[in-house]
């Protein structure tokens, strides 16, 4: 006859496996490519409530205490009731459904991620996180490295850009900064064992070399954003030269394999390709071995964690700067004209040139036509056939705000904007609860949401539910208690 201890044991560890589960699908998603398609977004909403109903079920306590919390829970429940509703308004009921079908599967993945990732898989989250993203990155850079031995499949429109296995560049190039940020986090954080911390500026370089060879400028902004962030939020000296470590590796492993275009754009024959791929290969691994030895000896000197005087408005400051880089970026390159099309490679990086004012355009005008209600969720794609003035297939506005006020109206944005305001005020109360757990998926939050009005990261649940992920951890750091010496608290993870 079982005790009940045995059936607390029992319970502890099922939800130790579902939080492993949860954070390990991700990873498995983007090899789906990214749970693009209805298939794979099926099984991982299927995935995603099952998890949920494990959490509700077992989990002591699986819904948050804290209202902003529960706010955003709401918040985001409201927003996927209004997308399935949309169905009644938009011209095509398929496309709703789709977009209704994404946000159900997020509302499942985040009431799921509260109790488990941030409960039962908490000390393991970051590092799942980021070993995930290591390991997606590190298999579409292994084609490009030993194209003798792996050959993948590759699109025209990525013109050679760092797209496999999520089949987009941009969304790749996300994926490598959400990684890279919680990376630098774990490697410069001291209550994480040494050797985890090495192993985390080991993958810097990697990841580093994965943001660059997609050629996003967002993914780059983005990045920068979320290290901006990491700063501000952990401003201890170790992190910052975890930090300073993790952007010159990721800085000379990329200048090593910019000469190289049969790398980094798949440019040339296959002979040539595995010729520039053996000469790159080993300088990587050098650089990695050179990242490694680094911070081993880093970390092992001693007194070195004080704290940074930063400004004492320096989270404001920071905000600020993030708004109005990603405003200046808009601005100029709206003014931007060129007769030919847009070169790949690195002079994307040279300008600031997209058909992405197009597709806001005609998102706004959309919006114009049913400002309340919006034109339905998918209804996008439509007006872009009927309106467009560049001659190029879209099916979505890149940008999560504008497509959400085009779609789903003041109504729809209204909820997004709840969804936002309500997760950055847990992530205030989770950072006086906690700060330097609360570090981390902070920073890879501010990741996601700079890049969110530049692409549409949204309809790639492989990308989301990495910040779905770190959204719950924050979301359950916020109802924790404050801890009685939070930067001394160790994990073993």
């Amino acid at each position: 006859m079982s005790t009940a201890a045995d059936r607390g044991a029992g319970r502890a560890a099922v939800l130790r496996a579902a939080a492993a589960v949860a954070l390990a699908g991700p990873t498995a998603l983007a090899f789906f490519s990214g749970g693009y398609f209805t298939p794979a977004r099926d099984w991982s909403g299927l995935f995603a409530w099952t998890l949920a109903a494990v959490a509700i079920a077992l989990a002591p306590r699986p819904l948050p205490r804290a209202t902003c919390a529960r706010a955003a829970l709401v918040a985001l429940a409201g927003l996927a009731a209004w997308t399935l509703a949309s169905i009644a308004w938009a011209p095509t009921a398929g496309g709703a459904w789709d977009a209704g079908q994404i946000a159900i599967l997020y509302v499942g993945a985040l009431i799921a991620a509260i109790p488990l990732v941030g409960g039962a898989g908490r000390r393991a989250a970051e590092p799942a996180l980021a070993a995930g993203t290591a390991i997606v990155i590190g298999y579409g850079l292994a084609g490009r490295l030993l194209p003798g031995l792996l050959h993948y499949a590759r699109s025209i429109t990525a013109q050679g850009r760092l797209e496999q296995p999520l089949t987009y560049w941009n969304a790749t190039g996300e994926l490598a900064a959400l990684g890279f940020v919680l990376a630098t986090r774990l490697a410069g954080d001291p209550r994480r064992p040494r050797a985890l911390r090495i192993a985390a500026a080991a993958a810097c370089p990697l990841l580093g070399l994965g943001v660059y060879m997609s050629f996003s400028r967002g993914a780059l902004f983005a990045c920068a954003a979320g290290l901006v962030a990491l700063l501000v939020l952990a401003p201890r000296r170790a992190q910052l030269r975890a930090l300073a470590l993790a952007v010159a590796s990721a800085v000379v492993a990329s200048v090593a394999a910019a000469p190289f275009r049969g790398v980094t754009l798949l440019a040339g024959s296959l002979a040539s390709r595995e010729r520039e791929g053996a000469i790159v290969l080993p300088a990587e691994l050098a650089i990695t071995v050179a990242a490694v030895l680094l911070a081993a000896r880093l970390g092992a000197r001693a007194g070195g964690d004080r704290p940074l005087r930063l400004p004492r408005r320096s989270g404001a400051i920071a905000v600020a700067a993030i708004c109005a880089g990603l405003g200046v970026a808009i601005a100029l390159g709206a003014h931007e004209s060129s007769a030919q099309p847009l070169a790949p490679g690195a002079t994307r990086y040279a300008t600031l040139e997209s058909n992405r004012y197009a597709y806001w355009d005609v998102a706004l005008e959309a919006f114009a036509s049913q400002p309340l209600r919006g034109v339905g969720a998918g209804g996008w794609a439509v007006w872009w056939l009927r309106h467009r003035t560049v001659n190029e297939g879209a099916q979505d506005a890149h940008s999560l705000e504008l497509q959400t006020l085009a779609e789903l109206g003041l109504v729809g944005a209204a909820l997004l904007a709840a969804l936002i305001a309500a997760t950055a005020a847990a992530a205030r109360r989770a950072l006086r609860a906690a700060p330097a757990a609360a570090a981390g998926p902070i920073a890879a939050l501010v990741v996601y949401i700079a890049h969110s009005p530049l692409d549409w990261d949204w309809q790639m649940p492989a990308v989301t539910l990495v910040a779905v992920a770190a959204a719950g951890l924050v979301l359950a750091l916020a109802d924790a208690p404050q801890d009685r010496d939070p930067e001394a608290a160790r994990l073993h993870f």
